[in-house]
């Protein structure tokens, strides 16, 4: 789906094409976002942003995305915009503008955020399977390459079956935050053999980086570190050895054997 096997996940309010360029120096792929693109869940943003969190709230969502698209248009990375929606019909909308700009769009299942789960997203579709297949279908039907942002540990959710069901429906990847369940990585790569499996939640260098390739993960992401060269360099270096590309890199280095 994308090489080198480094994503760089969104941050809320603050993974754009800026953030998106100075990270393809390690990265094969960078998810902007999340972008709340429609009025559940940018009611939902601006009462996130009131308590202080960080938000992107454009006048127009669907524009923001186009223009942070074009900005990466020469960027060596793979683009992705993080979805939050309250409907297929906008989850649509951004996968059409993704599709035209050969980017990913990735459903967001993941954000745990009260307001955001009352408005229809996040990772309340994860106890709305029928919900969570209309978006994939969705995106998928507007052409564009389909991610599914998920969160592990949730109590009654079975993330194998949340695999299955999104693979069913068209998706082609899913990215598990592991929420410090690495194992569940092996169980969601099994489950859905056609999904390339992202694994997010600690990647840091070799060791989390081995575990979660072991575990049959086709990539890593890496979170909130995503600003840091030092982290992002010894996870590619991490991935790059994985693959058999990184053989001269010292076996003893501490940058490379950080969690």
């Amino acid at each position: 789906m994308f090489e080198p096997r480094v994503a760089l996940a969104s941050l809320s309010g603050e993974a754009d094409a800026a953030w998106a360029s100075a990270g393809a120096d390690h990265a094969g792929a960078a998810f902007l976002g999340g972008i709340a693109v429609d009025e559940p869940t940018r009611d939902a943003a601006r009462a996130l942003v009131a308590r202080d969190r960080t938000e992107f709230l454009p006048p127009d969502p669907i524009g923001f995305v186009r223009s942070q698209l074009v900005a990466l248009a020469d960027a060596p990375i793979t683009p992705g915009v993080n979805v939050r929606a309250a409907s297929s019909e906008s989850v649509s909308a951004v996968a059409a503008v993704c599709a035209a700009h050969d980017a990913i769009v990735e459903i967001n299942a993941h954000c745990r955020q009260a307001e955001m789960c009352a408005a229809g997203c996040g990772e309340r579709l994860l106890r709305e399977p029928d919900r969570l297949r209309a978006f994939v279908a969705a995106a998928a039907d507007a052409g564009a390459a389909t991610s599914v942002k998920v969160r592990a540990g949730m109590s009654g959710v079975d993330l194998p079956a949340v695999a299955r069901t999104v693979a069913a429906a068209g998706a082609d990847a899913i990215h598990v935050d592991a929420m410090d369940s690495e194992p569940v990585i092996r169980a969601v790569a099994g489950a859905a053999p056609s999904l390339f499996v992202i694994a997010n939640n600690g990647v840091r260098g070799r060791a989390s980086v081995t575990e979660y390739l072991g575990y049959g993960a086709d990539a890593v992401s890496i979170g909130r570190p995503s600003t840091d060269p030092t982290v992002r360099r010894r996870v590619r270096r991490a991935v790059d050895a994985w693959d058999g590309r990184g053989a001269d890199a010292p076996r003893t280095d501490p940058e490379v054997d950080a969690r």
